[in-house]
């Protein structure tokens, strides 16, 4: 079934828009209607945002036309969009809704365009005997490996409805943990931006006026004024070199640490920075083992699940690891085995795998350890805040107080001298 993009306004002449699959043009004038929508433009698409050429007032527009929709461009599908589809399809399929039929509420009360535009062409692939899984496959920037596989199993095992939920839920824990980590950075970094801004101004509209002063005076500065003008004179007279220098010296590092040579090398001494590099270890270790957890509990083979679980830890170190006890696994071995030979997973953690794997209860030791890791998370969190902003708070001390030195001195200099 065609999907069509869509404007039109309203009775009152409200411009309203939307997305509506429907078999053609007369259908969806139709169906628009029966809502009191006057039909103003459409566009027949698909979910990858391709298809025909738009017809604006019952004329058909060229391609390559400059009629560009800003605000989807800048909508995009986050993570918790898919969670919230996620436990209200849940919710439809527990109920015993057919899953074309669940998918089609879904659809129509999904407000994100891009998100509606996928939705809509699964649901398609659905009706067309597609498996849910392969369907949701096709679109892997929407949905991911994970995602995917959990799907499959629940599909395979009979049990969609409580793949589902468990879906639904660790989404939304990887999004909390995330927010919180940046929610408790983000005060900190507004304020260095903001102190490096100042400084900068001081340097290029201030000090550079007293300089002219004291010259001008023919008082004779001391070193700390001296080091004070140097840095001015630099950043003033060249400050479009010293920005392009950063912005190509950001543009290599990130060049390289992206590089299959670079990467492994920067994960590795992120690891082994002081306080930072615990921090890492046990965002890595969170997500880990709640992923695992997740994948186990809704029936994805253990090789699959390690196979995913490589690239949710984003640390090629300890990814690694996890891929060598995938091939240890394939061989006869344990999963603490190769963990525990590795030395970069925390005893505590090792302990816990092997005991679960012995009890058979391996789904809940992984569910125990990522609760720790990311109550462990969020109290790390906070108390590298709470450290950050006094020291924040005495370097910005510092400066200025180098700075009213600088300023002052040679003044006090100079007023001796005239008063004697």
């Amino acid at each position: 079934m065609p999907v069509y993009e869509y404007i039109g306004r309203t009775a009152g002449g409200k411009t309203v828009k939307g997305v509506l699959d429907v078999d053609n043009v007369r259908a969806l004038k139709s169906a628009l209607r029966r809502e009191k929508v006057f039909l103003t433009e459409y566009k027949e698409t698909s979910a990858k945002g391709k298809g025909g050429g738009k017809v604006k007032g019952g004329v058909a527009q060229r391609s390559g036309s400059r009629d560009v929709d800003l605000q989807e461009m800048l909508t995009r599908i986050s993570p918790m969009d898919i969670a919230e589809m996620t436990r209200q399809l849940a919710t439809l399929v527990r109920a015993g809704v057919p899953l074309v039929d669940s998918m089609t509420a879904i659809v129509e009360q999904t407000e994100n365009p891009k998100l509606k535009r996928v939705l809509s062409a699964v649901r398609t692939d659905l009706n067309e005997g597609t498996s849910f899984f392969k369907a949701l496959a096709n679109h892997p920037k929407v949905f991911g490996s994970t995602y995917v596989n959990m799907v499959r199993a629940g599909e395979s095992s009979g049990t969609l409805e409580i793949v589902l939920s468990r879906l639904a839920d660790f989404t939304e824990s990887q999004v909390q943990l995330r927010n919180r980590v940046i929610g408790a950075l983000t005060y900190p970094v507004i304020m260095l931006i903001i102190s490096i801004l100042i400084v900068a101004a001081m340097m290029i509209l201030v000090v550079p006026k007293i300089t002219i002063m004291f010259e001008d005076l023919g008082a004779e500065m001391p070193l700390i004024t001296r080091v004070l003008i140097f840095v001015s004179d630099l950043l003033s007279t060249w400050w479009p070199a010293l920005l392009l220098l950063g912005f190509g010296a950001a543009t290599a590092f990130q060049r390289w640490r992206t590089s299959e040579e670079g990467a492994p090398k920067w994960d590795r001494f992120l690891l082994k920075v002081p306080v930072l590099g615990d921090l890492v270890r046990k965002i890595a270790i969170a997500r880990f083992s709640r992923t695992l957890s997740t994948l186990l509990s809704s029936g994805v083979p253990l090789l699959t699940a390690m196979e995913i679980v490589e690239n949710v830890v984003a640390n090629r170190v300890l990814s690694a690891v996890l891929g060598e006890a995938r091939v240890a696994i394939r061989e006869g071995d344990t999963i603490s085995g190769p963990l525990k030979r590795s030395e970069e997973f925390p005893p505590m953690v090792v302990h816990m795998v092997a005991i679960g794997e012995r009890s058979g209860e391996l789904e809940n030791m992984l569910k125990n350890v990522s609760e720790s890791y990311e109550n462990q998370v969020d109290s790390r969190v906070a108390a590298l805040t709470s450290i950050l902003e006094p020291i924040m708070i005495v370097g910005m001390g510092i400066l200025v107080a180098f700075l009213v030195a600088a300023i002052l001195l040679p003044m006090m200099k100079l007023t001796s001298s005239v008063g004697g």
